[in-house]
């Protein structure tokens, strides 16, 4: 945890992600990335400034997703745990039928948690994006969008009036995995019908590709991001 713990402090520190008062929602999924925030930002309420945790998931609606697993896990540490039962599945996979569902879906979850997040007194919404998150969608962006973007270390979404962090920016995803394991940690198996099957997956492989032929791949496009600014990333 502890190398963890120091690359996610770092972010912290660098956009003021979290303030004495907060109370922060942690975005659960189930998956390695959101579990392994929850632990993290609990074990950082010992020793970092003054806020409240509370986690928040979204059953979209898959038969696979596991209510059970979710109270465990927070039951473990001590951290609330609210569920909220969606039809995103019905929505998205049934009724409109989508041949490219991601954007719909994520949309769709993002309106329940601000909604979910309010509702229980938050002020702050922690998402589970890691340092491969971060790099796949650079490049998503500028092969299928033709532009140089990715998502902001910390949004403020104006419309909820709810900020958006995440910690994990600096983490590489192969930590989080060597964290669930070394703790054998339980976590949900993916339960979306399109997994291996996206464009973030075409940029997962590519990236591998990529650092397979230049171990500085990775730093050379954090750099970049950082020098060009984007979406307020700093140097």
């Amino acid at each position: 945890m502890q190398r963890i713990s120091s690359c996610m402090r770092k972010a912290l520190d660098d956009y003021n992600m979290i303030e004495d008062g907060d109370k922060i929602a942690v975005a659960l999924s189930g998956g390695k990335d959101s579990v392994v925030l929850l632990y993290c930002l609990k074990e950082l309420q010992r020793y970092y400034k003054k806020f409240d945790l509370m986690a928040i998931s979204i059953n979209p609606g898959f038969e696979e997703f596991d209510k059970e697993l979710l109270h465990k896990i927070c039951d473990e540490i001590g951290v609330e745990l609210v569920i909220y039962d969606s039809d995103i599945y019905q929505i998205v996979f049934e009724e409109r039928k989508e041949k490219n569902p991601c954007s719909l879906c994520a949309n769709l979850r993002r309106g329940m948690l601000n909604t979910v997040a309010k509702e229980n007194g938050c002020n702050k919404i922690a998402l589970g994006h890691n340092e491969d998150d971060v790099l796949e969608t650079l490049l998503m962006n500028m092969i299928f969008a033709g532009n140089i973007g990715t998502f902001a270390p910390v949004s403020y979404m104006d419309r909820s009036d709810m900020t958006l962090i995440r910690p994990l920016i600096y983490v590489e995803e192969k930590s989080t995995k060597a964290f669930v394991k070394k703790n054998n940690l339980s976590i949900m198996p993916k339960v979306c019908p399109q997994d291996g099957n996206t464009n973030r997956e075409f940029a997962l492989n590519l990236l591998k590709e990529m650092e397979l032929k230049n171990k500085q791949t990775r730093a050379n496009l954090m750099g970049a991001i950082k020098r060009a600014h984007v979406n307020g990333w700093k140097e």
